[in-house]
């Protein structure tokens, strides 16, 4: 997009209005606050809804198949922003891919609030992967459109911006896990709908005041020529695939077990292609070669510590239904409240963390250093996970407090890790490729849920302590390697701390 273009949308966007922020953050805020509280409510209670038995409410799924599941479609979730940020940047623009993005993510919970069974499941979640990719990544984008690049306020108004994100993601298990899980998961599903049409409203009726021009440029438009040939293109791609598909399927070629290891295959596949091209690029010079070279071992550790967070959803959220005493201290906890445990604790720690760094100054740990610190945390809160096996056995029902002490340290490791890997991430992107390096961000987190989803078949009750042995012992011996190199990675990144 063009200086003249960035000038005239942050002059047509009311400057103030909120907290002393553009009037456009309000919209933003509350748009993404209750997208956030339909997809974490929604998935606060998707992975009971699967393995729960049919006289329950649920579908009967077998255990291990609905926890890949999970991590299969959080995955795809992932995949989908790079599409859904190129569709932003060449057809349509922010605003309309964020409009867009909202009315599949509600139908996707309409159908799941639909008692139809396995079809309405796999179908909502094809609609919200598609609808996820369309809008998580350009409402961003826009909430970068309200400020000038001069502008001191736009940090502090990102910090507000991850505020509602949290907040809704805080808010949606207690809500929406409660009614699903208490009364029937369809309510939950729907309420979840709900919840996505209200941020629908707010960003519409809002939008004409308080958005001005922001979201309506696109940034890198196809020309009339060139528009026509990409549809025919896809259109002739997707009929091919359909094709594909249904012949495999008549064949028996194309089982779920082989479309799990075809996603798990490109998790890995895409991010690494993303990482030749970039390096190989004539228009990537010698410096950033070498800052490419420094991003590699940062997005690797980054894989390894979200196949530990996510895990929050899929086996911890098992593990607080099957291993937890539910019953404590005169409360009956359900199982998906422990989901609103890591927003809770970013929204009270961020800001401590962002002290911290401030404080340190120079002496604040470098990037790679901070990744190792991610990596230890996230190891160690697996480790913590597993005493209670260890103390008391695999069978007996374990205090709430220890799932509680795991999410904790998890999220200081994510604190240490994720804000930090977005700094980096548009410090040592190279200027050719400065949008597509932070769609490969984010696809180091589909690659850690495409690797889950092949791993999290392994967990049983037996297997518990090996499992999280395993896994947590990986992402601590990783980070001390991490450490070792970290001076070599500093020298990679060529001033960029």
């Amino acid at each position: 997009m063009s200086d003249s273009n960035k000038q005239k949308i942050v002059a047509s966007v009311p400057q103030t209005g909120f907290f002393g922020h553009p009037r456009g953050l309000f919209n933003l805020f509350f748009t993404e606050f209750w997208e956030r509280f339909s997809y974490y409510g929604m998935r606060a209670i998707l992975v009971f809804y699967m393995y729960y038995e049919v006289s329950k409410g649920g579908l009967g799924i077998a255990q291990s198949t609905a926890l890949s599941i999970m991590s299969l479609y959080g995955s795809l979730v992932y995949m989908s922003g790079v599409i859904g940020g190129w569709l932003a940047d060449r057809i349509f623009g922010t605003s309309k891919a964020v409009f867009y993005g909202g009315i599949l993510i509600m139908l996707g919970h309409i159908l799941l609030a639909i008692p139809g069974g396995a079809v309405t499941l796999f179908a909502s979640m094809v609609v919200i992967v598609l609808g996820t990719g369309l809008l998580k990544p350009n409402v961003s984008s826009i909430v970068g459109e309200l400020y000038s690049e001069e502008d001191n306020r736009r940090d502090a108004g990102f910090s507000i911006f991850y505020m509602g994100i949290n907040l809704g993601g805080f808010l949606s298990p207690l809500i929406i896990g409660t009614l699903g899980m208490k009364y029937n998961f369809h309510l939950g599903f729907g309420l979840a709908a709900v919840g996505m049409l209200i941020g629908l409203i707010v960003f519409i009726m809002t939008k004409k005041n308080n958005l001005g021009l922001a979201g309506t440029f696109v940034a890198n438009p196809l020309s009339p020529t060139d528009r026509n040939k990409v549809f025919a293109r896809i259109g002739s791609v997707a009929v091919l695939i359909a094709i594909l598909v249904a012949v495999a399927i008549s064949m028996g070629a194309l089982t779920f077990k082989t479309f799990l290891t075809l996603v798990s295959i490109l998790g890995i596949l895409i991010p690494t292609l993303y990482f030749i091209v970039m390096y190989r690029s004539p228009k990537t010079t010698a410096t950033e070669r070498s800052r490419v070279v420094a991003y590699i071992p940062l997005f690797i550790a980054s894989v390894m510590f979200w196949a530990i967070q996510e895990q929050g959803s899929t086996i911890l959220a098992n593990y607080a239904d099957k291993r937890t005493k539910l019953d404590y201290a005169g409360i009956h906890i359900s199982p998906a409240w422990f989901q609103s445990l890591n927003p809770l604790f970013i929204i009270i720690f961020a800001p401590v963390f962002a002290w911290l760094w401030l404080r340190l100054g120079n002496k604040q740990p470098s990037v790679p250093q901070k990744f190792t610190l991610g990596l230890l945390f996230s190891g160690l809160s697996f480790l913590v996970i597993l005493l209670p096996a260890y103390l008391g056995g695999t069978h007996s029902l374990v205090n709430p407090l220890w799932l509680v002490l795991s999410n904790f340290i998890v999220v200081v490791g994510e604190l240490c890790l994720s804000p930090v890997g977005l700094s980096a991430t548009t410090k040592l992107a190279p200027t050719a490729f400065s949008a597509q390096t932070m769609s490969l961000w984010f696809l180091s987190n589909a690659a850690a849920q495409a690797i889950n989803a092949q791993i999290v078949k392994f967990y049983t009750p037996e297997t518990e302590m090996l499992y999280f042995g395993v896994i947590g012992g990986i992402s601590i011996i990783l980070g001390l390697i991490l450490l070792l190199f970290a001076s070599n990675i500093k020298e990679h990144m060529k001033g960029i701390r």
